[in-house]
């Protein structure tokens, strides 16, 4: 499969299938990012889908997952090593190397890495969830493909050189953006008065107290010269949440996420643009 082209660059697709993922935000509305910037901020990495597209010179990206920033710095430091295992993966796959990998102790950043990136093309619709003992529990899935056409993961590698990886809260992302910085904000879909589907992705409740700091954290971006879009459920909680500070625009995404396809639909989200 042919990469594609962004600003006449070869753009890389994620490596990684992710709940919440926005590649479908900047396939069909790549208006709304921001195209020149000094440094890019991604405080909820995931899969990595705008950064992927945006491709930026010098970056700062931060996710509380603690084993997904390990996979990229792993990749980042030796990426060769990784997908020597990761081949490794794609020649023993079936049901019983499955669960045997995922129950497996791992020492080494690159062997947890590669069972990272295995795991998550080859278990249920590349669902991240753990238990209460923040072991992986999700099961196997119907793909088979471990080794995909679309991986580079030597370009990968080159574009996370000048790239900052920081596991942990999102504050300490945000709070180093400056004027003429650009940060994308996707953070977990909680609303004030109820969990949605998101929620349960999530190794740790994103709460409502959360969202108020994020708000506030980016308000605090903003009056430091920052261009700042934000994503988040288009909700009247979020509305109001978000009242006075920058464009709300409302986009309609298709969800694929629930295992029954009567649950499946057309969700509305909310885009804050504040620039």
């Amino acid at each position: 499969m042919p990469l594609e082209k962004h600003n006449n660059q070869i753009t890389l697709p994620p490596f990684l299938k992710w709940a919440g993922g926005k590649r479908w935000l900047t396939d069909q509305h790549p208006d709304l990012f921001e195209s020149k910037f000094n440094l890019y901020i991604e405080p909820f990495l995931g899969s990595g889908a705008v950064f992927f597209k945006l491709a930026p010179e010098k970056s700062i990206l931060c996710d509380k997952n603690a084993d997904l920033i390990e996979t990229y710095r792993a990749i980042k430091d030796d990426w060769r090593r990784v997908e020597r295992l990761l081949k490794e993966h794609h020649r023993n796959h079936c049901k019983e190397y499955y669960y045997q990998i995922r129950d497996k102790k791992l020492r080494s950043r690159w062997t947890k890495a590669a069972r990272f990136i295995y795991l998550n093309r080859t278990c249920w619709n590349g669902l991240y969830r753990v238990n209460l003992k923040g072991k992986f529990n999700v099961p196997i899935g119907t793909k088979t493909n471990v080794i995909l056409d679309t991986d580079n993961f030597e370009a990968t590698a080159r574009l996370l050189q000048n790239t900052d990886l920081l596991p942990g809260d999102f504050e300490q992302a945000i709070n180093q953006a400056s004027e003429g910085d650009f940060v994308f904000v996707d953070p977990p879909y909680t609303v004030k008065h109820n969990f949605n589907g998101f929620i349960k992705y999530n190794e740790g409740l994103f709460s409502w107290e959360d969202q108020i700091r994020l708000k506030d954290s980016v308000e605090r971006a903003v009056a430091r010269g920052a261009k700042v879009l934000v994503t988040n459920a288009y909700h009247e909680c979020i509305q109001e949440l978000y009242s006075g500070v920058g464009e709300q625009i409302k986009l309609t995404r298709a969800s694929v996420i629930s295992g029954k396809s009567s649950a499946r639909g057309k969700y509305e989200e909310m885009i804050i643009k504040c620039f």
